[in-house]
């Protein structure tokens, strides 16, 4: 089960960049979901069923598109990443260490560790 954590301002984007410095995580990753496409929702739905981080501790931080577009950009701008939908992000060092988006996103992305 994934313990979902909201991202809902460009405070916490920055929260957590500087979180994926520390030793407290192994890295952070960020979902980038539209609830209105059938594509991330079955992206996300496959991803609850497969999430798993073995021993690594890695928060997941779970961004509504439709509602915190403007916090995607920022992303996009800050990691040099093209926007995409759904798009899984994994970041380490304060930068994306691995991103899939559509059907490549799987539990596999902890691979990039």
């Amino acid at each position: 089960m994934i313990n979902w954590l909201p991202l809902e301002s460009e405070q916490q984007l920055n929260e957590l960049v500087q979180l994926s410095t520390t030793n407290e995580v192994d890295a952070v990753a960020v979902f980038k979901h539209s609830t209105r496409c059938s594509i991330s929702t079955m992206a996300k739905s496959r991803l609850e069923r497969t999430w798993n981080t073995g021993n690594k501790r890695i928060p997941i931080y779970y961004l509504d598109l439709l509602s915190y577009r403007a916090i995607s950009n920022a992303i996009a701008t800050r990691f040099g990443v093209e926007h995409e939908s759904p798009q899984l992000l994994l970041i380490k060092n304060a930068e994306v260490k691995a991103h899939a988006s559509h059907t490549s996103i799987s539990n596999d992305i902890i691979d990039a560790l």
